[in-house]
């Protein structure tokens, strides 16, 4: 019952949110329609149902889209993040709506400035709203009692789990070599199930068990999970039956991607000319070396390519030749270096990499050959995310961080790669935008984890579990 009234809660929350932003429009809309004089076609009633109607709808689509109405389950700089770019999205769609239903375009200047200074009131009103709402949540719903099954593999997950205090709490953990049984008579003693890595056996004796006693459990994916995920069903005879494919992107699903990231990537280049132009300048101006860095990387089935990227550290940051993991507080990073870094705008020359086809707009993260060989040693599957070019942005750079372990940014890419869609693509453009206001995300790799890529180099091996 406690799990349902979380769900009532969120249902709450969005009404509310939808009672905002749709009261606020009808009172633009109709004082829009009445200060210029536009009777015949505004002020009609079944007009400005419509023109309500479906701002509405938009607004409800493209947020569940986003995320948006996920309180107590995202954090509130990602719910007030999607909230803005839903809002500001929702505005620019409706202008058009707006001209369509009315026929009058000669006002889409004015509709332009009245709907973004619209989209920015309800921005502040709403982003009020979410950190209210959020607290009363929590309040009301306070963190579940975890109990964690773990295997051989040290992965970190306990303490990531841990560092959402306000959602979850492990109160105890258990190895699988404790027994089934064992760890079926803990189950009532916790409102959740945290299944770690374990042998597949095992674990689906678990997850069976949860299902009978209607007992939540999240557990890590294999790579065989996440490739039978993107299975058809099949009702050909008496018996279940799936189908995995297993051929990556279809030849349409190519033709339409490439598109896109011509169009995208050329449109891009034109408006953020006077960007890359200033940030050029700065970098030469800072220590008169060269703009760009050049660097060797691996892409669709193995090949490899130069990318481009704004230089954001020293001249000579590698003398040696070998790779060298940024830190977090490294100090080759120069001080334009520090900021484009941050802003992720020393990637925007990438662009060019798009537009002449070594890179996808959206896609896994190209790797150096370096570390691509070194985790094809220890990750025999590490080759299947090569089945689509890299990509400027991908799923695992909006859902992972800069140091996600390699076995964590192959499942990640996997899930993309099998669940491809031209939406996809759409959405991780949009989470994309939102990460740039997320510091972990662009967090360095440590010390120690450094030394440690530095070292596997040199050695040829990475420990990562699977």
């Amino acid at each position: 019952m406690k799990i349902e009234r979380k769900y009532y809660y969120r249902y709450l929350c969005t009404a509310i949110f939808a009672i905002v932003v749709t009261l606020t429009y009808g009172i633009v809309w109709y004082r829009f329609a009445k200060e210029n004089n536009v009777t015949g076609h505004l002020l009609g009633t079944a007009n400005i149902a419509m023109s309500i109607g479906i701002y509405l709808i938009l607004y409800l689509l493209m947020g569940k889209y986003l995320r948006t109405f996920k309180i107590g389950v995202d954090r509130k700089t990602n719910l007030i993040m999607s909230q803005i770019i839903t809002l500001f999205t929702v505005a620019v769609f409706q202008i058009f709506i707006s001209m369509a239903v009315t026929g009058q375009f000669r006002f889409v200047g004015k509709l332009f400035v009245i709907y973004i200074l619209m989209a920015a009131f309800q921005s502040v009103i709403l982003s009020i709203l979410i950190i209210i709402l959020v607290d009363v949540y929590r309040k009301l719903f306070p963190a579940l009692e975890v109990l964690e099954i773990y295997g051989e593999y040290q992965n970190g997950l306990c303490d990531k789990v841990s560092s959402r205090k306000d959602k979850y709490h492990v109160a105890k953990l258990m190895h699988y070599s404790e027994g089934i049984e064992k760890i079926c008579r803990e189950f009532n003693n916790y409102d959740a199930v945290l299944i770690n890595d374990i042998p597949s056996e095992v674990r689906n004796e678990i997850l069976k068990k949860c299902y009978e006693l209607n007992k939540r459990v999240y557990f890590t994916p294999k790579i065989s999970d996440i490739i039978a995920r993107s299975s058809e069903e099949l009702n050909l005879f008496d018996t279940p039956l799936c189908l995995c494919k297993n051929i990556g992107l279809s030849k349409a699903q190519l033709l339409w991607k490439r598109f896109f990231d011509v169009l995208l990537s050329g449109i891009a280049i034109v408006i953020l000319s006077p960007v890359l132009l200033i940030v050029s300048i700065a970098i030469h101006a800072e220590d008169g070396g060269p703009v760009f860095f050049r660097q060797e990387r691996v892409t669709l089935n193995g090949k490899r390519f130069m990318i481009l990227k704004f230089r954001s550290m020293i001249v000579d940051a590698e003398k040696d030749g070998r790779p060298h993991p940024a830190g977090e507080k490294d100090d080759r990073i120069t001080k334009v270096g520090n900021i484009i870094r941050a802003t992720r705008i020393d990637e925007l020359p990438q662009l060019l990499n798009i537009f002449k086809g070594d890179m996808s707009i959206v896609g896994p993260r190209p790797e150096r050959w370096e570390h691509d060989e070194m985790y094809a040693e220890d990750i025999p599957e590490w080759p299947l995310r090569l089945k689509v070019k890299g990509g400027l942005t991908g799923y695992a750079q909006v859902y992972g961080k800069y140091n996600t372990t390699a076995l964590d940014k192959l499942k990640l890419d996997l899930f993309y790669i099998t669940n491809y869609s031209l939406m996809l693509d759409i959405q991780i453009l949009f989470e994309t935008i939102k990460i740039i206001f997320q510091k972990e995300s662009t967090e360095g790799f440590s010390e120690e984890r450094g030394k440690e890529m530095h070292d596997g180099l040199d050695s040829g091996i990475v420990q990562n579990g699977k």
